[in-house]
């Protein structure tokens, strides 16, 4: 287990933070058995867990494999067309530069308030009161 049950308080207050910032949705996914291809894994779970349904396509899903200190970032569809690859590409290198010190939560976390700041930009509240489409808990 790389997270303790307070390092999991602080990350899901870490995505309240960020999802204040935007219309954007963010959920973490912590598995314990992967057995094949983050990537392909998280793909398949953005849509068991219902991502793709937000009213504004703008999800993001973190997907951490504890057992194999591996990570994937998915996006919905109006994420891709507004965030580039390049940013994707910058927030792994940081998580896992993060995760080979052992530097898990914070690690997560940081990347997190990344992501909901780039999404302030693009997806912004402009003072509206926006549901909170999916929940912020951690899923497993």
């Amino acid at each position: 287990m790389l997270f303790s049950p307070r390092d999991e308080e602080d990350i899901i207050e870490a995505i309240r933070q960020a999802e204040a910032m935007s219309t954007g949705e963010i959920r973490v996914h912590l598995d314990q058995n992967l057995t094949g291809d983050a990537l392909a894994t998280a793909q398949s779970l953005f849509t068991k867990l219902g991502m793709e349904k937000t009213k504004d396509k703008n999800g993001v899903l973190f997907y951490v494999s504890e057992n194999k200190k591996k990570i994937a970032v998915i996006g919905d569809v109006n994420i891709h067309k507004y965030v580039h690859q390049n940013f994707w590409d910058g927030l792994l290198k940081e998580i896992t530069f993060s995760f080979k010190k052992d530097n898990y939560k914070e690690g997560l976390i940081n990347a997190i308030l990344k992501t909901g700041t780039k999404l302030k930009k693009f997806f912004p509240r402009d003072g509206k009161n926006i549901e909170n489409e999916l929940p912020n808990e951690i899923s497993r």
